[in-house]
């Protein structure tokens, strides 16, 4: 998503639909991070080269890649040496489940890391507890369950646990019988931190809290943030490749605001400051400008972040930041928490309501869905690494190249991976949920009930309200108000209309006709900002 200006393009503030789910444009975004003095140094490149296509099954001759080394990230005598590998187990880590705010107080919500599935609930305190999405009965899932008295209960047999996993109800064992000690649920470390809920996914190795992630801007006072939750069809690792690659903007987000313009694409220039087995930082900017003046950073497990300072017109120094917490959901599934904050906002967003920013950055991610969607796919069926199908530009790729080299230093540790010269495919398949075609899948998706229409599909990632809505309490309430005035406003203009129709007075007729035109645009109002929040976004040149 992008945002607007203020008084001029170094008073850029965190409101607008592009930057609050992207990388800007160059000369929209002035991030700051702490830097190390490490540099990185440039590779020759290599003009002797036999290459194979594996998507296409073509052969590139040594004449055809004179000259590729100067552009292509791919071809660089890096390629050849020995593969680095770094220590690294995904489950000593710490994983984003939920924004705090969105966690429900009355159900338990099922969430999934990788290919582990999980619920979270609030017990009678309000403390948040987080168990396997398993019942140690017959294997239902305790996430279709329900609350009761600050339990959780599994719907199958009414078995209840509560704290650390104890089981502490089984309505069919006889009174005089204790309750067995196996009948107990793995538990889960779950930390609520800056607005985020986080789950220590190893059940052997302790919590480390110094591995759990801190963003300084997010705690200074003053600080405003607008966070979102979108759940979406394709691999985290996917996700993060379009998340830091800032040249697609201007093309595929064009004229979403006015800080997108495909007539903007051009090269870009990089810098690596900072490369460990945890991530890498570094700069970028716009190749006529001569240096980068825009600040990226990625940190295990699946962290992107954007910061920077600015200095107002007073002389007050001023922070933004722009956060990606990504997680893996299963092969061709993530889960994205976006979060971006500013110490000076802007007067756009204090005018605007939440639910107008959280449409608009559903609609950025329609965008790119259909690209990502089929990457991942080609990804699947191919089965090699990202060298033999990608061709990274050193002009707009290099922060996706950097990506996937870093995921071979760790892919090892990793259920599966897509590695730059490494891949390792997913052992467990992923789960295809099948929705409706046709009439029925139209319908639903313009629908705001959980299910569509009534509970006859399972949700579809493809459809907005499934993939945001549901997961967001301000939307979701949002729209039920709207349904509420909706069908209000409807009722008022019928009446009106009937009453009008009734009377004889010609005056009274006039203001009863001009009551109900009111109430009839106000009610298609309703309508319209129900479609906002849950119709995808359709470009208009495809052929419907």
């Amino acid at each position: 998503m992008a945002v607007p200006f203020l008084s001029s393009s170094l008073q850029l503030t965190a409101t607008s639909p592009i930057l609050f789910t992207k990388l800007t444009t160059p000369n929209t975004i002035q991030t700051q991070f702490n830097q190390r003095t490490t540099t990185c140094t440039q590779t020759k490149p290599r003009f002797h080269l036999l290459r194979r296509s594996a998507a296409a099954g073509t052969t590139v001759t040594a004449d055809q890649t004179q000259g590729e080394g100067e552009v292509l990230l791919n071809l660089t005598p890096e390629d050849e040496k020995s593969e680095e590998v770094a220590d690294y187990d995904w489950t000593e880590e710490w994983y984003p489940l939920y924004l705090t705010r969105d966690v429900p107080d009355d159900a338990p919500l099922g969430l999934t890391v990788f290919d582990r599935q999980i619920v979270l609930y609030k017990d009678g305190d309000g403390t948040l507890r987080c168990y396997e999405d398993r019942c140690p009965h017959r294997l239902a899932k305790l996430s279709e369950g329900q609350l009761i008295d600050g339990r959780l209960e599994c719907l199958y047999h009414g078995w209840q646990f509560e704290g650390d996993g104890k089981c502490v109800k089984i309505p069919q064992l006889p009174a005089s019988a204790k309750i067995p000690k196996a009948a107990c649920v793995k538990t889960y470390e779950v930390k609520d931190s800056q607005g985020v809920v986080w789950v220590w996914m190893s059940t052997k190795t302790p919590p480390k809290p110094e591995k759990l992630p801190w963003f300084e801007n997010f705690a200074r006072p003053g600080f405003y943030d607008i966070s979102g939750t979108h759940e979406l069809p394709y691999d985290h690792s996917i996700l993060l490749e379009n998340l830091m690659d800032p040249a697609h903007v201007p093309i595929s987000h064009d004229r979403t605001d006015f800080t997108a313009k495909r007539e903007d694409a051009q090269p870009l220039v990089f810098e690596v400051t900072e490369r460990t087995n945890r991530g890498f930082a570094g700069t970028w900017g716009r190749e006529k400008d001569g240096k980068g003046q825009n600040f990226l950073r990625f940190d295990a497990p699946c962290v992107l972040q954007n910061n920077r300072e600015f200095e107002g017109k007073d002389g007050v120094k001023n922070y933004f930041s722009g956060l990606f917490l990504c997680r893996p959901t299963g092969q061709g599934k993530s889960m994205l928490i976006v979060r971006f904050g500013v110490t000076k906002r802007s007067p756009l967003v204090q005018v605007l309501p939440l639910w107008f920013w959280h449409q608009n950055a559903c609609k950025v991610f329609e965008q790119d869905m259909g690209f990502l969607s089929s990457q991942n796919e080609v990804l699947m069926k191919e089965k090699v690494p990202t060298k033999e199908l990608y061709l990274n530009l050193k002009s707009s790729d290099t922060w996706v190249s950097e990506y996937r080299k870093w995921m071979d230093k760790v892919g090892h540790g990793m259920p599966y991976h897509f590695g730059h010269r490494t891949i390792s495919l997913p052992k467990v398949p992923p789960v295809v949920e099948h929705a409706p075609a046709g009439l029925i899948a139209g319908l639903s998706a313009t629908y705001p009930a959980k299910g569509g229409i009534g509970t006859m599909h399972a949700p579809n990632l493809a459809n907005r309200y499934f993939r945001h809505v549901i997961h967001c309490r301000s939307c979701s309430n949002v729209i039920k108000s709207f349904e509420l005035w909706k069908n209000i406003l409807s009722g008022a203009a019928v009446a009106l209309t009937a009453l009008a129709i009734l009377v004889v007075s010609r005056q009274w007729k006039a203001v009863l006709l001009g009551s109900a035109a009111l109430c009839s645009a106000a009610a298609y109002a309703c309508l319209t900002a129900i479609k906002m929040n849950t119709n995808n976004f359709i470009r208009t040149h495809r052929r419907l």
